[in-house]
């Protein structure tokens, strides 16, 4: 039996044919990924999840970009988180700014299609960015939250399954209450 695989691109194509693309892709070892479309439990989420950002982060300090923002998790890896928050001003791997290349903490909020990819690969692929502090997963069909944070021996993992638990994340110094979080999501 014939294995269907995708075919293989460089880095320097991927950039290329990127650009074309009305939908994103993502690139990893030469393989890309079409990114799925957002149900409506997804953007709402990420919306609240940006509008909590805004009023807590300290704008001076961070940057806070959305899912239109590519991260080069390696140099044969690039990824869309759903928010990437940057330490500092952000720096992107080469002039074009479509590549950044110090993201500070990631979210990424689950879709069927890549709930799989997003808390296995994905979530390796982040731990192997020294930038990185902390990853936040947010599940769209229930409510779960889970915190992956840098330790000094190992990455640490809290979950948060109550509408009253309250995420802290110490390294920007915000608080999301997952109620606000989850505030008008539907689920089925």
């Amino acid at each position: 039996m014939a294995i269907n695989r995708p075919p293989v691109m460089t880095v320097e194509d991927y950039f290329e044919w990127e650009l074309q693309q009305e939908r994103k892709h993502e690139f990893i070892d030469g393989v890309v990924y079409e990114m799925p479309a957002v149900s409506d439990n997804h953007d709402a989420i990420t919306l609240n999840i940006i509008y909590l950002l805004f009023t807590c982060l300290d704008r001076l300090r961070f940057k806070l970009r959305t899912a239109e923002v590519r991260v080069q998790v390696s140099l044969s890896r690039y990824v869309y988180p759903d928010l990437t928050i940057v330490r500092g001003r952000p720096a992107y791997a080469d002039a074009s700014k479509y590549n950044l290349i110090n993201p500070y903490v990631v979210l990424e909020v689950t879709s069927p299609s890549s709930i799989d990819r997003d808390r296995q690969e994905k979530l390796e692929y982040y731990y192997d960015v020294p930038s990185i502090e902390a990853c936040l997963i947010v599940d769209q069909h229930r409510v779960c939250a889970e915190l992956y944070t840098r330790g000094h021996a190992a990455w640490q993992r809290q979950a948060f399954t109550k509408l009253d638990d309250v995420i802290s994340l110490a390294m920007l110094d915000c608080e999301l209450p997952l109620d606000q979080v989850y505030r008008d999501i539907v689920f089925d």
